[in-house]
């Protein structure tokens, strides 16, 4: 089973990267480009399927949806140590380090089975829903340099760890969740749904936090992977008028322990465990159609205080991290649809979501920088046929600034600093999202 999912992770989620928290806003290029809101809004079968189970029961046909994008991520890790840190008489250093990890593709797939006289309807789906990742590359310019010049561009944070820093910091994570649905229709207007669902997650850290460090510091682990398993219910009303609601509830998706093994800047070699779920997701949504447009709007509530592997916050007493420690978050999507061009719906979608980070710990969580405020998209549909449509959509996102604190030292806590804050450093990242996808639709003949 677990190699059978390892290739389905090829497939489907060669890299996702996430937009808010580690949470994929939309899936598809449909979903996508309204901006992640679906609940009450059934555009297409992968937003549908994604957000809502009960909503796919407006569907009454056989559909496949297959979806391929390009994402592009530019983050941005800073730091700052003050004048003295680096020793007697030293400068303050600071600098900025680019990530080089390149373009990642976003795949997605699913198919819905529909009848006009049936009160049941089946779908099937296999999504890349949540990741994160970074590569940022050691820094050239540091203390055990010979050519060290404080007074250049020098990031400590990317620094060697021998030089008290991260050295070559680099992090993957993926999560394909399948998700297998049946929803009902209980009468004309109001539909319920369920959705168990199976998931595969895979993280490799480099240097790994999670793990203890020895003499040589922290270790490069290797991809470590888990199984889990979780569900969806979800209600959904469209009333004769166009008015609709939904709601939906994500369970939190259990995974079994990630099991790493790690090596050290000495070639020795450790073992250590982690636990990291997928969070619990509360939805709610209201949607209106007419001959024109399609109108879409969702709240979600992302429960990341409950979930093993971000609730837990600090240093554990052999100097490995607890957890992330994030904050729940909400989440605002909005989308509109205008058919008033034959053939040619146009879209254009918005996300807003609150950052689960405290700048207390932002430290933490330098491995997954990747949480972005503010996301904006564009996108259509072309129908060839009455079978085959195609649909595209672009996306920018950007941070709301930057998430900075201090840089955190495991040798420094105690009791009244209890992450072990460096006074006068500072740590800080941000970044901006772009990518472009395009999706096929295909609905079988009756």
């Amino acid at each position: 089973m677990k190699n059978l999912l390892r290739l389905a992770v090829l497939l489907f989620t060669t890299a996702t990267f996430s937009q808010a928290g580690h949470i994929m806003q939309g899936v598809g290029a449909v979903n996508m480009s309204m901006g992640g809101a679906a609940t009450a809004q059934p555009i297409d079968i992968s937003g549908a399927l994604q957000w809502n189970p009960a909503s796919i029961s407006t569907f009454n046909s056989k559909i496949i949806n297959f979806d391929l994008g390009l994402f592009f991520s530019s983050p941005e890790l800073s730091a700052t140590l003050p004048a003295g840190m680096l020793g007697e008489g030293a400068p303050s250093v600071s600098g900025i380090t680019k990530d080089d990890r390149g373009v990642s593709p976003m795949p997605a797939l699913a198919m819905v089975w529909g009848k006009e006289d049936s009160k049941h309807t089946f779908g099937v789906s296999a999504f890349g829903i949540s990741g994160f990742g970074v590569t940022f590359p050691e820094e050239a310019n540091n203390p055990m340099s010979p050519s060290f010049n404080p007074m250049e561009n020098s990031n400590p944070i990317n620094y060697p760890q021998q030089a008290m820093g991260f050295g070559h910091l680099e992090s993957d994570y993926m999560l394909l969740q399948i998700g297998v649905t049946w929803a009902y229709e209980i009468s004309d207007n109001f539909s319920i749904g369920i959705e168990p669902t199976l998931n595969y997650g895979a993280l490799e850290l480099a240097p790994n936090p999670t793990a203890s460090p020895t003499a040589a510091g922290y270790g490069i682990s290797d991809k470590a992977s888990a199984i889990g398993f979780g569900g969806q219910v979800g209600l959904f009303y469209e009333s004769d008028g166009g008015f609709k609601l939904g709601a939906s509830y994500k369970t939190t998706q259990s995974f079994g322990d990630l099991e790493f093994e790690n090596t050290h800047l000495d070639n020795q070699k450790t073992t250590n465990s982690f636990n990291m779920d997928y969070p619990a997701i509360l939805s709610f949504g209201t949607g209106y159609s007419n001959e024109t447009i399609d109108l879409a709007l969702d709240y979600r509530m992302v429960d990341y205080e409950n979930t093993d592997g971000f609730a837990e916050k600090g240093w554990t007493q052999t100097g490995s991290v607890a957890g992330f420690g994030w904050k729940n978050i909400n989440i605002i999507s909005v989308g509109l649809q205008y058919k008033g061009f034959e053939k040619l719906p146009l879209r254009v979608g918005y996300t807003y979501s609150s950052n689960p980070i405290d700048e207390e710990l932002a430290f933490f969580s330098t491995p997954a920088t990747a949480v972005i405020a503010n996301a904006f998209q564009l996108g259509f549909g072309y129908e060839f046929s009455d079978n085959f449509t195609l649909n595209g959509v672009y996306h920018h996102g950007s941070s709301d600034g930057k998430t900075e604190g201090q840089v955190l030292n495991p040798m420094m806590a105690s009791a009244s600093n209890p992450y072990g804050a460096i006074p006068g450093t500072n740590v800080g990242y941000e970044m901006t999202t772009d990518m472009i996808m395009l999706g096929i639709s295909y609905t079988f003949n009756k």
